[in-house]
């Protein structure tokens, strides 16, 4: 029977998958709606360029959950980020 080895990368890829799931239902909601009045312009664009630096840290320290992770928040929130200012 072969042995499960821990590795921290669990971990990582754990909270990547939850973290970047959380900005699923927004994003649907926000282009179903087609309504972002309850969402915020400066925070999303500050989580949107937070996002990025992220995925550029990730793609230069060769971080794959970082790189997975951001790459796919990124599309989720700039989803909702492009939805609130086409959405006006």
């Amino acid at each position: 029977m072969a042995e499960i080895t821990f590795s921290p990368s669990w971990i990582g890829f754990a909270a990547a998958m939850l973290t970047t799931a959380a900005f699923a239902p927004q994003a649907i909601q926000a282009w179903r709606s087609r309504s972002t009045r309850d969402v915020s312009l400066a925070m999303f664009t500050l989580m949107v360029s937070g996002i990025i630096l992220w995925l550029f840290y990730g793609i230069l320290i060769n971080d794959l959950p970082l790189i997975l992770a951001n790459a796919v928040t990124l599309m989720l929130a700039g989803a909702i980020l492009v939805a609130k200012i086409r959405f006006r």
